[in-house]
C-alpha cells in the first residue's frame, strides 16, 4: 500500500495563518512529480504548534486537492492517547488514507504503555495506520517486539515510518514482521540502504523541494537498479544533509522561500535560521540549481 515516495508536507504560514493558497499549489506540485503519497501535519508540518480546528484543516484540505489522485496519511500521533484517538477519527472522517503515529513525547511511557497506546487508536479507527518511531524527538524508540505484537494483535497497523537511523534495525524489523507489514524510511540521506535491506519507500522531507526527483530515486531502488540509485542518492546528498542543518522543517521552509514559493514563516519556538546556516543552504541550492 505504502510503496514509493511520499512527502512530509509543510505548513506553510502568511501572517501566522495557513497559507492555503500556497499549500494546494505544493501539493498539486507533489502529484505532478509522481508522489505516491502527502502526509500532512507530521513533523515536518509543524503539527505541535497547530491547534486543533487548524490540524483538521490542513487535513481536509490536502484530501480536497489530492481527489484520490495520491494517499493522504495525515499525521494524527500525540502523547495523549485520548488527543490521538480524537485526531484520527477526525482525519478518517476528513477522507484521509492512513494514519502516521509517532511514539508518544515527552512522558517516556513503558513498551506496554507503547503497546496499549496503539492498540487503543487502532481499535477506535478503522484507517491503516502507520508507526512513528523516531527516538531522536520521542525519548523512546518503540521496540521490535512491540512492532510485532502490534502487527499481530491490531490488524490495522500495517506500517512503520522508522527514523531511528539504524539499518541493522530495518534488518531486525525485517525479520519479526510478516511480509506484508511495510517499513518506510524517515530519513532521505537513509533512503537507499534501507530499501536495500527491506523498506519499501520513504517519507521524504527533500520532496517537498524535488518531487519527481525523489520518486524516480525511490522508483529506481525498488526496481533494483542500484546503479541509478546510487548515482540519485550521490547528487541528492548535499541537500538531504543540508535540509537537516538545523531542526526541521526550519531549513526545508527557508528553501521553498528562497525559491518564492511560501513566505519564510515558522512559529515560535522555531525561528528563522543563522545566517551561517542560511549561506550554508542557499549554496548548496545554487549548486544543485535549484535556485
Amino acid at each position: 500500500m505504502f510503496e514509493g515516495a511520499h512527502t512530509a508536507l509543510i505548513t506553510p504560514f502568511r501572517n501566522n495563518q495557513i497559507d492555503e493558497p500556497a499549500l494546494t499549489r505544493l501539493i498539486e506540485e507533489q502529484i505532478a512529480g509522481g508522489i505516491a503519497g502527502i502526509v500532512p501535519v507530521g513533523t515536518t508540518g509543524e503539527s505541535p504548534t497547530l491547534n486543533n480546528a487548524e490540524h483538521h484543516r490542513v487535513i481536509e484540505l490536502a484530501v480536497k486537492v489530492a481527489k484520490g489522485r495520491c494517499l493522504v496519511i495525515a499525521g494524527t500521533g500525540s502523547n495523549s492517547t485520548e488527543e490521538a484517538i480524537a485526531l484520527t477519527q477526525e482525519a478518517e472522517k476528513a477522507g484521509a488514507d492512513a494514519a502516521l503515529l509517532v511514539a508518544p513525547y515527552y512522558n517516556k511511557p513503558s513498551q506496554e504503555g507503547l503497546y496499549r497506546h496503539f492498540k487503543a487508536i487502532a481499535a477506535a479507527t478503522s484507517l491503516k495506520l502507520v508507526l512513528y518511531s523516531i527516538p531522536g524527538r520521542s525519548g523512546i524508540e518503540i521496540a521490535v517486539e512491540t512492532v510485532a505484537r502490534l502487527a499481530k494483535d491490531a490488524p490495522n497497523i500495517v506500517a512503520i515510518k522508522e527514523a531511528g537511523g539504524s539499518v541493522d534495525r530495518v534488518s531486525k524489523l525485517r525479520q519479526a514482521l510478516p511480509d506484508s507489514f511495510e517499513i518506510l524510511s524517515g530519513d532521505d540521506a537513509l533512503t537507499l540502504p534501507f530499501i536495500s535491506a527491506g523498506a519499501v519507500g520513504v517519507i521524504s522531507v527533500a520532496s517537498n523541494l524535488i518531487p519527481k526527483d525523489i520518486s524516480e530515486f525511490v522508483k529506481a531502488a525498488l526496481e533494483g537498479d542500484y546503479k541509478t540509485a546510487l548515482a540519485r542518492h550521490e547528487h541528492w546528498y548535499p541537500l538531504f544533509r543540508d535540509l537537516f542543518v538545523e531542526t526541521n522543517p526550519v531549513p526545508v521552509k527557508i528553501a521553498l522561500s528562497l525559491q518564492g514559493r511560501i513566505a519564510p514563516e515558522l512559529r515560535l519556538p522555531l525561528c528563522e535560521m543563522s545566517e551561517a546556516n542560511t549561506r550554508k543552504l542557499t549554496e548548496t541550492l545554487q549548486a544543485l540549481k535549484l535556485i
